[in-house]
């Protein structure tokens, strides 16, 4: 039998079940989101229909990572269940993880979602997706960092005892007030072609269970059995060494512990210096008054790229001025990392949360809904 990919959209109704039915019928199921133009719901379909499909795919996810076009990420149905009792335990410690109620704020078409899904389905964590009514009863949580301190300002969800978080760096006044509410945190690094690869309860990122890890000139590599079959069509930054994976982001190993630098193919070029976005993002986090931001390269010739910030202003704490936030980065940063061109608005994020390099570039450029500083 020929496999499909069956792009359903991202409406919490009978997801679950309509997720199912499509398993069930030998084609493997794809969501999209329903905040996406026209134009995106085209190109998704087209890249759905380039084929062949494995006959061993299962499940089937997106990905861009922060910058380029969508590519469809597909794996077994291993790839995915051999974490699930990992998982369980994390979020319902010495109790049945089917009795838990687990928020899901990101849309289904993110894979951390699509995950905690197919989780749900064999016996995880009943979901609570967007516009439940039973949100206030969730006692766990799987989202990225920007969607748990949204939570934690909202306050309404008083039975909340544990978050899973990922998909970027969780600032850790975050988490402090997350563990002072009760809830016990636990982030991980991941990515949609790896599923798991390292978890941290506060003492930084070791090795998930069933994974190894090893860096090799910079790079990140693991062997585990999460690991996805590959992409439909375009080939994306997914790379094997026997049973070895890398997507190329940069990291450092130290006595089990992970240090995750970022994607080596986000790095700005700039004189003679090589800067990891994801590095001067964590710093800016740190800044009085800056809720969150994304770090991009302006092309400038001479000299490849001027480093540029387009910063998330923090509501709840006096803005700063331009020249606070230069005198700030400049006491921050070294000289090459610090931000040259500053612009301030609502940060773009990929479907999971992520800040959207691509598009704040393009914003910043186009003047489109932020401003120059």
């Amino acid at each position: 039998m020929t496999r499909r990919i069956i792009l359903l959209d991202g409406s919490p109704d009978g997801l679950l079940d309509r997720l199912s039915a499509v398993r069930a019928a030998g084609d493997v199921p794809l969501v999209g989101d329903e905040r996406w133009p026209a134009a995106q719901w085209s190109q998704v379909r087209a890249l759905a229909a380039a084929g062949p499909v494995p006959a061993e795919a299962a499940w089937a996810t997106l990905t861009s990572g922060s910058s380029g076009a969508p590519r469809i990420v597909l794996r077994t149905a291993a790839s995915w269940a051999e974490s699930f009792a990992a998982v369980s335990a994390i979020l319902a410690p010495g109790g049945d993880a089917a009795e838990q109620r687990i928020l899901l704020p990101a849309p289904p078409a993110s894979s951390l979602t699509l995950f905690s899904l197919a989780h749900a389905n064999a016996g995880g964590p009943q979901p609570v997706l967007p516009g439940n009514a039973e949100a206030a009863n969730a006692t766990a949580f799987h989202g990225t960092p920007q969607a748990l301190r949204s939570l934690l300002d909202a306050r309404t969800h008083p039975r909340l005892r544990v978050a899973l978080v990922g998909g970027s760096h969780l600032d850790q006044r975050v988490r402090a007030e997350a563990v002072a509410r009760g809830i016990r945190v636990v982030t991980y690094y991941g990515a949609a072609e790896l599923s798991f690869v390292a978890l941290d309860e506060g003492e930084g990122l070791r090795a998930f269970p069933g994974t190894e890890l090893d860096v090799r000139e910079g790079a990140i590599w693991v062997r585990s059995p999460f690991t996805a079959l590959g992409y439909l069509g375009e080939a994306g930054p997914l790379r094997t060494a026997g049973a070895w994976a890398s997507v190329g982001d940069l990291g450092r190993l130290d006595a089990g512990v992970l240090t995750v630098r970022g994607r080596a193919d986000d790095a700005i070029l700039t004189a003679s210096a090589t800067v990891i976005p994801e590095e001067v993002e964590a710093g800016l986090r740190d800044l009085p008054g800056i809720a969150d931001g994304a770090v991009f390269g302006i092309p400038t010739e001479g000299i490849g790229a001027l480093v540029a910030a387009l910063v998330e202003l923090d509501p709840g704490a006096p803005s700063p001025s331009a020249g606070e936030l230069r005198t700030m980065a400049g006491a921050r940063f070294a000289t090459a990392h610090r931000p040259r061109v500053w612009f301030t608005g609502t940060l773009p994020r990929t479907a999971s949360g992520k800040p959207a390099r691509a598009e704040a570039l393009r914003r910043a450029l186009a003047g489109e809904g932020v401003r120059r500083v």
